[in-house]
C-alpha cells in the first residue's frame, strides 16, 4: 500500500519529486504531516546522520513550503555530486 497523499497539490508535487529522487516519505500523526528522509547515510552529509525534513500539513504558505522541499532535495543531490567528484580525485 502506498502512502497517503498530501492535501495540498503543490506540496504533493514536491513530495513526488522527492520520491523520484530516492527520498523516503513517512506520514505521522503528530504535529507534522510527515517527514522526508534522504536516501543515503553519507558521512559528508550532516555528520553521518540521515537528512530529515518535516512536512507540514497546513503551512502558512503552501507554495513556499513546497519550494523548501524542492530546495532540500536539490541541495542534497548537489552534495552527492560534489562528494562523488571528490572521491574520484
Amino acid at each position: 500500500m502506498g502512502r497517503s497523499l498530501h492535501p495540498d497539490k503543490e506540496i504533493e508535487a514536491a513530495l513526488q519529486y522527492a520520491e523520484a529522487s530516492g527520498w523516503r516519505i513517512e506520514t505521522s500523526h503528530g504535529h507534522a504531516w510527515g517527514r522526508i528522509f534522504c536516501p543515503f547515510n553519507n558521512s559528508a552529509c550532516r555528520s553521518g546522520e540521515f537528512c530529515i525534513a518535516s512536512v507540514w500539513g497546513t503551512p502558512k504558505d503552501a507554495r513556499n513550503h513546497a519550494r523548501q522541499i524542492y530546495r532540500v532535495v536539490d541541495k542534497y543531490r548537489f552534495r552527492q555530486q560534489v562528494s562523488e567528484m571528490d572521491q574520484e580525485s
